[in-house]
C-alpha cells in the first residue's frame, strides 16, 4: 500500500479543511488528476493524484482539518514508500469515531490532528451526549477533559445551539491576532485630515495609499521588519502595502506592491485585481505575504477611531474612518469641511513615539494637498 500525504502548502501553511472529495474509494486516477480540494487560511487548493492506481481509501471528510505530512489517500496494490511511518489508526472518510487518533513520524511531522486529552470513557460520554470535543474547555489536571466539563458543554448547547470551532480564514485570523497582541506593545496615536481640497470624484483609497508612500519616505522607520526574538530590524526601500479586506469567510489582507512606482491607475487595477482573487479564493498565497505597513479602511463601513493591532513582521498599521463634514475653524472663519479621521498603531518596540507622530504628520499633509 502507498499512502499520499497532504503535501507542503508553501508560504508556511501547515494545515487544511477538506472542501470535496472528487473521487472515491475504488476509483482508477492518473497522474495529476484532481482528487481533493481543500481550503487554507490563504485559497482554495485543487490537490492533484501524484500517481496512477487505484484509490483505497481517503482519509477525512469534507470540513476535517488535516496537516501538511498527514495521508489523504491510500493507494492499492503497492508497498509503502519510505516516506514515513503511520503510527496507530487512520481516520477514514467513513469513520466518525473520536478515538481514532493518529501522528507521522519519519518524514519530519509530528503533528496530531487531535491533541484532546480525554480517556475512553468521557469520549464515550461525548459520543452519546453529542457534544464535539474539540469545542469543550478542560478544567481537570494535565488539561484532561472531566466528565463536568462534557456536562456543562451539553448545557450549553441545549441552551444555546452548539458552537461553531473556527475553521480557515478565521481560524488563521484568531491565532494570528492573540500571537500579535502577546507579542506587540503597540502605542496607538490619533489626528483628523481635512481633505477639502480634494476633486469631487477623488479615490480615498488611492489618495491614503500615495499619502502612506510619502510618509514611508519621509519617516522610513515605520516602512521596516522587526524580529522580536533578535531585536533587529530592516529598513525597506520598497514600499507594499497590506490592504485588508473585509470578506464573508473572515478578514484578508492581500499586498500591493511598490506603490510609490506606480500611477493612480495602476494602484486602482491592482486594487481591483486583488479584491476580485480574494472574493474567488484564487487569489495565490504568495500575494498575501511580505507586506512592509498596512492599512485598514474601515469606515467604508462605520467607525472613527480605532487601535487595529500590528502583525510582526511589520510595525505599523493605518487606520481610516469615516469621512464626515464637521464645522471647523478655518483662516478665522467658521467653515464645514471633509473629514478623515485617521488611526495610527505602531510597534513600540521597534518604533518611537516621535517617528510615529512623524510618520502620521507626513500622512495628513499630503492627505490635505489639493488633488
Amino acid at each position: 500500500m502507498k499512502y499520499f500525504k497532504l503535501p507542503d502548502l508553501g508560504e508556511g501553511l501547515q494545515e487544511a479543511e477538506i472542501v470535496e472529495w472528487h473521487i472515491d474509494r475504488g476509483n482508477q486516477v492518473e497522474v495529476d488528476q484532481l482528487i481533493v480540494s481543500v481550503e487554507t487560511a490563504k485559497a482554495i487548493v485543487e490537490v492533484p493524484s501524484p500517481q496512477t492506481g487505484t484509490i483505497a481509501t481517503l482519509f477525512g471528510k469534507p470540513g476535517d482539518m488535516i496537516h501538511v505530512g498527514e495521508p489523504l489517500v491510500e493507494f492499492e496494490g503497492e508497498e509503502q514508500e519510505d516516506t514515513g511511518t503511520v503510527v496507530g489508526e487512520m481516520k477514514t472518510a467513513d469513520d466518525n469515531s473520536a478515538e481514532n487518533d493518529y501522528f507521522i513520524i519519519g518524514s519530519g511531522s509530528t503533528s496530531t490532528p487531535n491533541t484532546l486529552r480525554a480517556t475512553p470513557a468521557i469520549r464515550a460520554l461525548a459520543k452519546r451526549l453529542a457534544v464535539d470535543l474539540s469545542t469543550v474547555t478542560a478544567t481537570g489536571k494535565h488539561g484532561m477533559i472531566s466528565s463536568a466539563d462534557v456536562e456543562n458543554a451539553n448545557k450549553l448547547e441545549a441552551s444555546y445551539g452548539a458552537a461553531e470551532t473556527l475553521r480557515s480564514v478565521r481560524r488563521s485570523m484568531a491565532k494570528a491576532m492573540t500571537k500579535a497582541n502577546d507579542e506587540v506593545p503597540q502605542v496607538s496615536i490619533v489626528d483628523d485630515a481635512d481633505i477639502h481640497l480634494w476633486a469631487k470624484n477623488e479615490d480615498p483609497t488611492i489618495r491614503l495609499i500615495r499619502a502612506i508612500g510619502i510618509a514611508c519616505q519621509l519617516e522610513p522607520a515605520l516602512n521596516v521588519w522587526f524580529n522580536g526574538k533578535a531585536l533587529s530590524r530592516r529598513l525597506l526601500e520598497h514600499v507594499d502595502i497590506g490592504i485588508a479586506v473585509d470578506t464573508k469567510d473572515g478578514l484578508f489582507v492581500p499586498v500591493l506592491r511598490d506603490i510609490t512606482n506606480r500611477t493612480p491607475d495602476d494602484l486602482r487595477q491592482g486594487i481591483n485585481d486583488l479584491q476580485a482573487d480574494v472574493k474567488s479564493r484564487k487569489i495565490p498565497p504568495k500575494e498575501l505575504q511580505g507586506a512592509t505597513i498596512t492599512l485598514t479602511n474601515f469606515g467604508t463601513i462605520a467607525g472613527r477611531y480605532a487601535t487595529p493591532i500590528v502583525v510582526p513582521p511589520t510595525v505599523a498599521i493605518i487606520g481610516a474612518g469615516v469621512v464626515r463634514d464637521e464645522v471647523i475653524a478655518f483662516n478665522g472663519e467658521i467653515a464645514i469641511h471633509p473629514i478623515i479621521p485617521l488611526s495610527l498603531s505602531a510597534d513600540h518596540r521597534a518604533t518611537t513615539g516621535g517617528e510615529a507622530a512623524r510618520f502620521l504628520k507626513a500622512l495628513i499633509i499630503d492627505l490635505e494637498k489639493e488633488s
